[in-house]
């Protein structure tokens, strides 16, 4: 495996483990919600908007992060 190959599967494993952070959220925010241990309302939306935010910006991160290795190889040959 070439070392662009290795780059491309840690970019498929950081997509990955962003997938697997909001699917744990949904799930807490779900659950709490059906046991009662937290009142869902409107001071929870600043919450999950800041997290949606910020795991908006975690995988435009990690996009950029492609192109330049894109970019980087293509000015080498």
């Amino acid at each position: 495996m070439d070392l662009q190959e290795q780059f491309e599967s840690d970019i498929r494993f950081y997509y990955a483990v962003g997938g697997f952070v909001i699917l744990v959220y949904s799930a807490a925010i779900a659950t709490a919600a059906l046991l009662d241990l937290a009142i869902v309302d409107r001071r929870l939306l600043p919450l999950t908007v800041g997290f949606f935010l910020f795991m908006l910006v975690y995988f435009v991160a990690i996009s950029a992060q492609l192109l330049e290795a894109e970019e980087a190889q293509r000015t080498t040959r």
